[in-house]
């Protein structure tokens, strides 16, 4: 296409150039090598037209990728399988406690706990070296929904109400020390903001800096089932309501794809691509 500049339209309606360079990191880092991730930009460029989408582009990338290998195609689809792990955010707090587990943290999901002035509902309790994180968990179905200041503002005054009846408790052996927010999307500047000054934490898909959710995702090999290609949607959805959610999972307790009547020659297809994604760690 020559030096023509392409302009693509984001998820969130924006408009901008578009940047082989940003499909090449992508195809790289799903473990792509150059000469594939080459053939790859070379098979999309004359698809390319003015107001194309990033999500046609990643699709068709996806599809290329997966012809060439099947593991790198799982990879490069990470961040789709974290919105397919929806509708509901169930599945998306059992990630975010699964990863925090790696790191050392005792979890739990989906606790009550009282505030000093109401009860509150606890989306990742996680505790080490005698402190404890409150962790609330922002799952959402469109890319392009921002977490603006209003949703760190609102979590701040819940954990502080948690904070003072928590840490006044003698029966506790921990400190109540922080509040977490972990999304599947992005957080505004302002959210940004506000959340130092008040001393939360924010997890984003790619915030903190070499340090969001993907990077934690692709260190300790704790991908989601929707990333496999060797599954349909179906049987996806089938599997997260039989709290199947993490391919180290579905390795463990294979036997779930009998009871939900996938075939030998399946079962064998589903647990090789597993295997062979976690081995990639």
């Amino acid at each position: 296409m020559g030096n023509q500049i392409i302009t693509i339209k984001k998820n969130s309606g924006e408009l901008e150039p578009f940047s082989f360079q940003k499909l090449q990191n992508s195809l790289q880092r799903s473990g792509a090598s150059t000469e594939v991730t080459h053939k790859i930009i070379e098979c999309i460029k004359p698809k390319l037209y003015n107001g194309i989408s990033t999500k046609e582009i990643y699709s068709n990338a996806f599809s290329l990728l997966k012809k060439h290998n099947r593991l790198h195609a799982s990879k490069f689809s990470l961040k789709k399988a974290i919105f397919d792990l929806g509708p509901t955010g169930y599945p998306f707090e059992r990630l975010v406690g699964a990863l925090l587990k790696q790191k050392g943290f005792k979890t739990k999901v989906g606790i009550i706990l009282p505030g000093k002035c109401v009860t509150h509902e606890i989306d990742v309790l996680a505790e080490k070296d005698s402190y404890t994180y409150a962790i609330e968990c922002k799952f959402h179905l469109k890319p392009n929904h921002a977490n603006n200041v209003k949703i760190p503002l609102y979590i701040n005054s819940r954990f502080l109400d948690i904070q003072e009846q928590w840490n006044k408790n003698p029966q506790k052996t921990s400190f109540l020390k922080q509040g977490w927010i972990v999304t599947n999307t992005k957080f505004t500047e302002d959210a940004i903001n506000y959340a130092k000054c008040a001393g939360l934490l924010l997890l984003s898909w790619d915030y903190p800096k070499n340090n969001g959710i993907k990077n934690n995702i692709d260190e300790f090999g704790l991908y989601p089932i929707t990333v496999l290609t060797s599954l349909t949607k179906r049987e996806k959805k089938l599997l997260i309501e039989n709290d199947v959610i993490l391919t180290k999972e579905l390795l463990e307790t294979s036997i779930i794809l009998k009871k939900i009547g996938f075939s030998d020659v399946k079962v064998r297809k589903v647990l090789s691509e597993a295997q062979n994604l976690c081995d990639l760690n």
